[in-house]
């Protein structure tokens, strides 16, 4: 089994839920990949972040981790790359700083967005707008797990390119039934 395969099975094996849950975009799934569990593994986490690395364009200045499932990956990522990582908030703070993106300066500076699970890309629509909004090149979106959901086709409309490390159809080969 490849080392691709392998580490396939073992997110499926480690992350993968069966039940009834209610997705962020609204929709209902039999199958839910719980990102807690993928990221609070240390040995899953870091070879996750390894595969994903050879993934991250040359072009690209910085990583942005968004708020809250991106954050453990950016953080690895930087470490693998050698690239500064960014920490998007979900909103701007109302306090302190008030900043979106915590860890630098986003405006002028090429951004590779890092998400764990995309499912509608709502969320990364979202941080791609408001990080637009204060000057950054939001570039690609590279992500765990592409649920196959309608991101891909929503980032598109965006101007953004979509990276996945899996697929959920993917799974079904590396467990014969997710």
């Amino acid at each position: 089994m490849s080392f691709r395969a392998e580490l396939g099975r073992r997110v499926v094996e480690r992350a993968t839920l069966h039940g009834e849950f209610r997705l962020r975009s609204g929709a209902v799934s039999n199958v839910y990949f719980d990102k807690y569990l993928l990221e609070s593994d240390p040995a899953l986490l870091r070879d996750i972040v390894e595969a994903m690395a050879p993934m991250v364009p040359e072009e690209i200045d910085v990583l942005a981790g968004l708020e809250m499932g991106g954050i453990p990956l950016v953080t690895m990522l930087s470490q693998c790359t050698g690239l500064p990582a960014l920490f998007v908030r979900k909103e701007a703070k109302q306090y302190g700083t008030c900043n979106l993106a915590e860890g630098g300066e986003v405006g002028g500076r090429r951004l590779l967005l890092v998400e764990d699970i995309i499912t509608s890309g709502g969320a990364v629509l979202s941080a791609t707008h408001a990080l637009r909004e204060h000057g950054a090149l939001v570039g690609p979106v590279l992500c765990v797990i592409d649920r196959e959901s309608g991101g891909l086709e929503a980032l598109a409309e965006a101007g953004l390119t979509l990276y996945s490390l899996f697929r959920r159809s993917e799974f079904e080969e590396f467990s014969g039934s997710s």
